[in-house]
């Protein structure tokens, strides 16, 4: 392996982790409980940010990772939780989410990587938005039926309470693209 290949694959490992780490700190943030069992965090910021940042396939190894180390029983989510317990509460849907909705939203920001300005802010906006909201929640409307035995549409309906807040976390994922992408003219979200 060449010195330069070896620094690249070396700088995605840390990106990987760093952005994993990320979504741990934004975990520390108290959380706020909702009926059935599906909290209110940070944390899937972490995840609208990664995928915004890192592209499709790093973002989710880093999310993979944060994962894997909540499945090990790391007290990694919001509020101290893990271990695989996690993966069949109620909020296991949108967990199991995770991983994808940063992968879309790697996806459409490598595909809109010519925006700058307000462009940016859009396409950020609306990667995170489609990734970090859509997904997830097809996820988590599909796992919280499961896990609390409701209708897909009685749990639509309760994970929609949610909503607000995440088109709030779309508009703060947006403008820290844009200060990432402005600070640092060399970064490349299509570096995978």
């Amino acid at each position: 392996m060449t010195t330069s290949r070896l620094s690249v694959s070396n700088r995605s490992l840390s990106f990987v982790a760093m952005f994993s780490a990320l979504i741990a700190v934004l975990g520390l943030i108290p959380k706020i409980d909702l009926p059935f069992g599906v909290p209110i965090t940070l944390q899937t910021l972490g995840v609208m940010i990664a995928g915004c940042l890192l592209g499709p396939r790093r973002a989710f190894c880093a999310v993979g990772l944060f994962l894997i180390g909540v499945a090990l029983g790391l007290p990694l989510l919001s509020g101290g939780r893990g271990g695989v317990g996690v993966f069949v509460a109620p909020s296991a849907g949108f967990l199991i989410g995770w991983p994808f909705g940063a992968f879309v939203c790697g996806l459409l920001m490598r595909h809109m990587a010519q925006a700058t300005g307000r462009g940016l802010v859009g396409a950020a906006f609306l990667a995170a938005f489609v990734g970090g909201v859509v997904v997830v929640y097809l996820f988590g409307i599909l796992g919280l039926s499961w896990a609390a035995h409701l209708s897909l549409s009685q749990a639509a309906l309760a994970a929609s309470i949610f909503l607000p807040g995440d088109l709030l976390k779309c508009g703060v994922c947006a403008i820290l693209v844009q200060n990432v992408r402005s600070g640092l003219p060399g970064w490349r979200i299509d570096q995978d």
